[in-house]
C-alpha cells in the first residue's frame, strides 16, 4: 500500500496509522496530520485500489480484506501498537481490527465510522446502491458527461457539512485528483466492490458482526461526529458510545462526514485530550487513602 507522510514526519514520536472512507484517499488526512504532527509519525494510507495503491490481486475489497491489510501494514512498520484513526468505511475497518488485534492498537479514533445501520439516510442511498449488480454501469452511463470538476462538487456537497467554506485551491487539487482516477482502469470497480464490502458488513451477524466488535474494543476510543453529516446518521453516535467500552465523543455542530477535512483543529484538541488521559496513570482508591 502507498503510505503519504508529513514532510515534518518524525519517526521518533508514536506512530499513527490513518485510514480513510470509501472514494477516499490518504490526501483526506492531510490537514489533521499537519495539526498533530507534534505529538505522532502519522502514516496516512491508501487502501488497495484508492489513490496511488494498485488494486488487490484477489479482488477482495470486504470491510475483512482492508482490515487485513491494515494489519499487514502495522506488523511491516513494526512500531506497534499505533494510534489507529479511521473515517467513514476506514472506520469500520479501523474497529475490526481494534477487536481482532488489540496488540496493534494503542488508541482508536473513529470520525463518521460506518458502523451498521439498517436505516441509512435518504443522501447514502445511491452510494449503497452501488453494491446492487448493474447499478454502477448504469450511473456511468447518467454521469459519464460530467466533468471532473461536476464529479468533485457532487462528492464534496454531499460529503461536507459547509461545501461552500472549501476554498478554491483545494476544491482544484480535489477536482485533479478526481480526474486522475477516472485514468484509472480500477477505479469504479474499487469504489463498486467496497460499497458492497460495507453493506455485507451491515448484514453480518454472530462474531462479525461490527457492534459485537465494537463491543471487544480494549482500546481508548475517541467516537467524532457531525451534526450535518449526510452519510452517517449522527444519532447512531449515542450507540456508538454506549458500545466502545472505553468511549469519548465529541460532536461537531457544523461538520458534515469529514471533520477531520473541516474540523481538523477540533479533532485534533479531541485527540491531543485522549493522549493526555491515556497517559495519565489511574489512582486506585487504596493509592489514594
Amino acid at each position: 500500500m502507498t503510505v503519504r507522510r508529513h514532510p515534518a514526519h518524525d519517526p521518533e514520536l508514536p506512530p499513527a496509522v490513518l485510514v480513510h472512507g470509501l472514494g477516499g484517499s490518504s490526501l483526506n488526512w492531510n490537514h489533521l496530520a499537519d495539526e498533530l504532527r507534534d505529538v505522532v509519525a502519522a502514516d496516512c494510507i491508501d487502501l488497495p485500489g484508492f489513490g496511488f495503491s494498485p488494486p488487490p490481486h484477489d479482488g477482495d475489497y470486504s470491510i475483512s480484506a482492508h482490515c487485513r491489510a491494515v494489519e499487514g501494514l502495522i506488523l511491516t512498520l513494526g512500531r506497534g501498537p499505533v494510534h489507529l484513526m479511521g473515517n467513514s468505511m476506514g472506520g469500520a475497518v479501523a474497529t475490526r481490527v481494534a477487536a481482532r488485534r488489540p496488540d496493534l492498537v494503542r488508541t482508536l479514533t473513529l470520525v463518521s465510522p460506518a458502523l451498521p445501520d439498517l436505516k441509512p439516510q435518504a443522501t447514502a442511498l445511491p452510494t449503497a446502491l452501488m453494491a446492487v449488480p448493474g447499478f454502477a454501469t448504469a450511473l456511468g452511463r447518467f454521469t459519464r458527461d460530467l466533468t471532473p470538476e461536476q464529479r468533485t462538487r457532487l462528492s464534496v456537497n454531499l460529503c461536507f457539512g459547509h461545501p461552500e467554506l472549501l476554498s478554491e485551491r483545494e476544491f482544484a487539487e480535489f477536482a485533479a485528483e478526481y480526474k486522475r482516477r477516472l485514468g484509472l482502469p480500477y477505479m469504479v470497480d474499487a469504489f463498486t466492490r467496497s460499497s458492497r464490502g460495507v453493506v455485507t458488513s451491515y448484514l453480518e451477524r454472530g462474531p462479525r458482526s461490527l457492534w459485537k466488535q465494537a463491543a471487544q474494543v480494549k482500546a481508548p476510543t475517541l467516537l467524532v461526529y457531525g451534526r450535518r453529516d449526510r452519510l452517517v446518521d449522527s444519532r447512531r453516535a449515542r450507540r456508538a458510545a454506549a458500545t466502545f467500552p472505553d468511549a469519548r465523543l465529541v460532536m461537531v455542530p457544523e461538520s458534515g462526514h469529514v471533520a477531520m477535512m473541516e474540523h481538523p483543529r477540533v479533532v485534533a484538541r479531541a485527540f491531543r485530550d485522549l493522549l493526555d488521559d491515556v497517559a495519565e496513570p489511574s489512582i486506585s482508591p487504596a493509592s489514594a487513602g
